[in-house]
């Protein structure tokens, strides 16, 4: 069974959503920090502290919050990748479990803002956790069903191994932008392909 809303797979009308919330939130919070802002000198987390930015902050604490909202049906409306194959089956089905609980974890990203410490750094450090598993654990699912683009399914695999080696040899606040951003292309790519996928 494929949810659909309208003409449309709702994992790509709930991908889609997830890169414009994210994206549109952010830099409009971007837009209210009141002192020179960029990948290289601060975290994106910086956005959403209220010792930083008191009015700027609620746009990107709302963004975490409503991204991890929109990543819901998301994750659960992969089921359209799920094939015959047992194995392919439970990869997917895990990966689908463990992207919902990425989404809650986002979700206490934008509650549990910067500025309070040790919260913040618990949700944040557990949103990366488990989403780099999740994505590992989605590209090998879609890499066993063959109607996916192997191309994509590539990109996915080099963005999160290359944000695992810059995790650790570079660090620092551009390899958190370079993971979240390269994380929502793969979400776009993954959206597009299901848009593709319903209308064959």
């Amino acid at each position: 069974m494929e949810f659909r809303v309208g003409k449309y797979p709702l994992t790509t009308i709930s991908g889609a959503l997830v890169i414009i919330i994210y994206c549109v939130f952010t830099l409009v919070s971007w837009a209210f920090y009141p002192d020179p802002y960029g990948p290289i000198t601060h975290y994106l987390s910086r956005l959403g502290n209220f010792n930083y930015s008191p009015f700027g902050a609620y746009f990107y604490n709302w963004g975490c919050i409503l991204t991890g909202i929109a990543l819901i049906p998301f994750f659960i409306s992969l089921k359209v990748w799920w094939t015959d194959n047992i194995a392919q089956r439970f990869i997917m089905v895990l990966g689908q479990v463990l992207g919902v609980a990425s989404a809650f974890t986002l979700m206490a990203v934008g509650v549990f803002s910067e500025d309070q410490g040790a919260p913040h750094m618990d949700a944040s450090g557990t949103f990366f956790l488990i989403l780099f598993f999740v994505l590992l654990l989605m590209i090998v699912a879609l890499f066993l069903n063959p109607s996916f683009n192997k191309i994509f399914g590539l990109y996915g695999l080099f963005s999160t191994l290359s944000s695992l080696v810059m995790a650790f040899t570079i660090g620092g606040p551009i390899t958190e932008w370079y993971s979240v951003f390269g994380s929502l292309l793969f979400v776009g790519l993954i959206a597009y392909d299901s848009m593709k996928l319903s209308c064959t």
